[in-house]
């Protein structure tokens, strides 16, 4: 066994001590031997233990763009364990190459790892990833995190399915869309918003005013009026906000 073997299995080892510190420097200095520890780091992507398997992740992470052809190869494995560390270690390297793969594993038949993928493509806010996240807002598992995706990549392709699910019954995934959709900026979504600002949910007629504010929608005027009287301080201040850049001002007394 080579010295650079010794020294990463005794990394390897410090990954279970019950020292964080240790644990932590075991995590840097893998990352600093880079290639050579790889395989070894992702074969601990199936311990049972969720600890070891996130610190393996973060030293994958620290080894860098070399991770990633093997990270793509994990991501096929049978394990879902291993799926799941793999997409959110692609997600933090931010790779081109792991587009379509992650995008892929947007169907996977574990539900962990469509969340890792989804989770991932969140971070690389590549536009690649609207249509297979607008399919992910029919997943019951999650739809929430793919509605939070849609607002850090804001496409005009996304609108129909976040109407959708402004309409729908998730007050998460209501939130989310009531805010993508004024990030968005297409004038398609003026009416679902409209309707969001009776919503039983405070955050999600917040966030609806706002995004109306953003569209500039003069038509939304007399839908906004009636949340100066909200029982919400938020709601209240943001429509006021919201009227006042549509140009409204009170009458006078």
């Amino acid at each position: 066994m080579s010295d650079t073997d010794r020294r990463i299995e005794q990394l390897l080892a410090a990954l279970r001590d019950d020292n964080e510190a240790l644990r932590d420097h075991a995590v840097a200095s893998l990352g600093q031997i880079g290639p050579a520890a790889i395989e070894r780091l992702i074969n601990l992507f199936a311990d049972e233990d969720r600890v070891i398997r996130e610190a393996a992740r973060q030293a994958l992470i620290q080894v860098g763009v070399d991770a990633v052809p093997p990270l793509l190869e994990a991501l096929r494995d049978d394990d879902w364990a291993v799926r799941e560390q793999a997409a959110a270690a692609l997600g933090r390297l931010k790779d081109e190459r792991a587009m379509a793969p992650l995008i892929a594993a947007l169907k996977d038949r574990d539900g962990a790892v469509r969340v890792a993928a989804v989770e991932a493509l969140e971070k690389i806010q590549d536009p690649r990833a609207v249509e297979g996240l607008m399919e992910a807002l029919q997943d019951q598992t999650v739809r929430e995190e793919a509605a939070r995706a849609l607002k850090k990549i804001p496409d005009p392709r996304a609108v129909d399915g976040l109407l959708r699910g402004l309409a729908g019954g998730n007050w998460v995934v209501k939130r989310h869309a009531a805010e993508a959709l004024g990030l968005i900026g297409d004038p398609r979504a003026a009416e679902g918003l409209r309707e969001a600002l009776r919503d039983e949910d405070w955050l999600v007629r917040r966030n609806a005013a706002e995004s109306l504010a953003r569209l500039q929608d003069q038509g939304s005027v007399e839908a906004l009026l009636p949340l100066l009287e909200d029982e919400n301080d938020m709601v209240r201040e943001t429509a006021e906000g919201a009227l006042s850049s549509l140009g409204w001002t009170p009458p006078s007394a």
